[in-house]
C-alpha cells in the first residue's frame, strides 16, 4: 500500500483528470461573506465569484459538526487565514505533486459546512455535471470529509472522490522510498481508512436486525476490519522497533557531545535546498511538496570548530492529517530531540504568517514549541532590493538564499551562538612542540586567537568546546 501506485489516491499510470472543489465559510477576518456563486473554472480562466449572500446563519464553523477536531485546532489556532484563492491553488499545487492534472476548478462560499455532503445538494449536482462534462477521473476536495459525506458523494458523482488527508497519504506514499517511510506511510493509510469501510451495494450492506435480515456484506465488512486491524497491530510492532533502534542511535551519539540542529518547515519552503547547501549532501531537492520523507543526518562544522549534526525533516502543510503526525512520530522524534530548530521559511511566499502559524500547530503537538527556534527566511534571492532590504533590517531572523548560498555564514554564526551543550570558552594553553596529536587536536577543534613559541613550548589562547578543553586540561594555564 505504502509503495508508489498503491496509495489511496492517484495512480501513476497516467496522468488521471481532476477536478477540485474548494469551499470558503466567510467567516475569516476581514473578508465580508459573499454569495455562493455557481461557476465553472478552467485554469486558463481567472479565479471569480459573484452573487450576494442572504445567509444570517451566524454559527461559527468551529461548532460544526462536520469540522473534525484536527481541523478545528488548527483553524482556531492560527490567527491568519488563506483566503480562498491560495487556498486553492496550494491544492492545486498537492494535485500537481500527486501527479494529477487539474482539469476544472470550483470554489463555493458557504455560511457552514453542510453535514451530509459538505457543499450541498444543489453544489453536488453541479460537481456531477462539470466531471462528466470534462471526463474526470476524480473529484478532489479541499477539507476533510466525514465518512458519511463521503459515502454521499460517492454514491452522487460519478468518479471517485478523494478528500485533502487521501490526496496528501498518497503522495506520501509516492515519496517514500525506505522500509521504515513505507510501514509510517501504510500506517497512516489503514487508519484513516479503517472508519471509513462501508459496503458497496445493497447486497453489502446491513438490511436490517432480525432474523434474514442481514446481507452477506456485515461479515465481509467485519473481516475486512479485523484484518486492517491486525495490519494496523502489526505495523505498529515493525515502527516500534525503529524507534528503539533511533533510541540506541541516539544513546551512542549522545555519549559524544554532539548537538542535532533539526530543519522545520512549511512544504517546499527550500529545507532540502538548504541541507545539501549547509552539508554538501546530495539529497533530493524539489518544488514538489513532500519531496522529503525519510530524514537525513550529516555533521556540518560551526565556526567555533564545534560539530553538529543538521537533521533534514518532512515539511508541514496546512491541516496535515493528525494519523500522519502520529505515524511519523519516530521520523520525528529528530525534531523533538534536535538542540536548536531552524525554522526554514519562504521569504518569497504570500502567506508566510500563516505558514508559520501552521508549522507551530505542528511543533507544538511534538511538544517542541518551546526549543529554541532561528527563524531562517530563504529565497531572498527571489526578492527585490527593497523587500530583501527590509528583511535584512530584522534582527531576530536569518535571511539566506539556500540556491546561491548567499548568508550561509550568518546562518552558521547564529547557530553556534543558540548552542547552549559543550559551550565554548576562552583559555590559554602551553603545550610542549613534541605533543604533535594535541596541537592538531587543537588546530581541528578549536579557534586559535594567538600561537606563540617559547623554546620547545607553544604558548597559546583559543576557544574551543569545553568537552575538548577538559581533556586537555593538563595544558591550561587558567581557567
Amino acid at each position: 500500500m505504502a509503495k508508489e501506485g498503491r496509495g489511496t489516491g492517484i495512480t501513476p499510470a497516467r496522468r488521471e483528470r481532476a477536478v477540485l472543489v474548494g469551499v470558503d465559510l466567510g467567516v475569516r477576518s476581514g473578508v465580508a461573506r459573499t454569495g455562493a456563486p455557481k461557476q465553472f473554472l478552467r485554469l486558463d480562466r481567472p479565479l471569480q465569484t459573484s452573487g450576494d449572500d442572504t445567509s444570517t446563519d451566524s454559527e461559527s464553523p468551529l461548532q460544526d459538526a462536520a469540522l473534525s477536531p484536527a481541523a478545528a485546532k488548527a483553524r482556531a489556532a492560527s490567527l491568519t487565514s488563506l483566503n480562498a484563492e491560495e487556498s486553492l491553488a496550494e491544492f492545486r499545487e498537492l494535485v500537481l505533486s500527486a501527479g494529477g492534472e487539474v482539469a476544472a476548478e470550483l470554489l463555493q462560499r458557504r455560511a457552514k459546512f453542510d453535514p451530509a455532503t459538505l457543499v450541498g445538494s444543489g453544489k453536488v449536482e453541479e460537481i456531477a455535471g462539470m466531471a462528466a462534462s470534462v471526463e474526470a477521473d476524480l473529484v478532489l476536495f479541499d477539507h476533510d470529509l466525514s465518512p458519511t459525506q463521503l459515502r454521499n458523494l460517492e454514491a452522487a458523482l460519478p468518479c471517485r472522490v478523494l478528500d485533502r488527508t487521501q490526496l496528501i497519504l498518497d503522495i506520501f506514499a509516492r515519496h517514500a522510498h525506505t522500509r521504515e517511510g513505507q510501514l509510517q506511510v501504510e500506517l497512516a493509510q489503514l487508519e484513516y481508512m479503517l472508519p471509513r469501510l462501508t459496503g458497496r451495494g445493497k447486497s453489502m450492506s446491513q438490511l436490517g436486525g432480525g432474523i434474514g435480515t442481514r446481507g452477506p456484506g456485515e461479515t465481509k465488512l467485519e473481516t475486512d476490519r479485523r484484518r486492517i486491524q491486525q495490519r494496523i497491530d502489526h505495523l505498529k510492532l515493525n515502527l516500534e522497533s525503529v524507534r528503539s533502534v533511533r533510541k540506541q542511535q541516539r544513546q551512542r551519539r549522545e555519549a559524544v557531545p554532539v548537538p542535532t540542529v533539526a530543519l522545520v518547515g512549511y512544504t517546499n519552503a527550500g529545507k532540502s535546498t538548504l541541507f545539501n547547501c549547509l552539508t554538501g549532501a546530495q539529497v533530493l531537492q524539489s518544488s514538489r511538496m513532500f519531496a522529503t520523507l525519510d530524514p537525513k543526518l550529516r555533521q556540518i562544522d560551526l565556526p567555533s570548530r564545534r560539530k553538529v549534526l543538521l537533521s533534514d525533516t518532512v515539511g508541514f502543510i496546512r491541516d496535515l492529517p493528525h494519523t500522519l503526525v502520529t505515524s511519523f512520530r519516530a521520523t520525528l522524534e529528530e525534531v523533538a530531540q534536535a538542540e536548536v530548530l531552524l525554522h526554514v521559511r519562504d521569504a518569497a511566499s504570500t502567506y508566510g504568517d500563516e505558514q508559520k502559524a501552521q508549522v507551530e500547530i505542528v511543533l507544538g503537538e511534538l511538544d517542541s514549541l518551546s526549543k529554541p527556534r532561528i527563524e531562517v527566511m530563504n529565497k531572498i534571492d527571489l526578492l527585490s532590493a527593497d523587500e530583501r532590504a527590509g528583511l535584512e533590517s530584522r534582527s531576530h531572523e536569518v535571511a539566506v538564499s539556500a540556491f546561491t548560498g548567499e548568508g550561509m555564514d550568518k546562518l552558521l554564526a547564529a547557530i553556534d551562538a543558540a548552542l547552549h551543550t559543550d559551550p565554548i570558552l576562552d583559555a590559554e594553553l602551553r603545550v610542549p612542540q613534541q605533543e604533535g596529536a594535541v596541537l592538531a587536536a587543537i588546530d581541528a577543534g578549536m579557534v586559535v586567537h594567538t600561537r606563540a613559541y617559547n623554546g620547545n613550548v607553544v604558548h597559546l589562547t583559543v576557544s574551543g568546546p569545553a568537552s575538548l578543553l577538559g581533556r586537555l586540561r593538563k595544558y591550561r594555564l587558567r581557567d
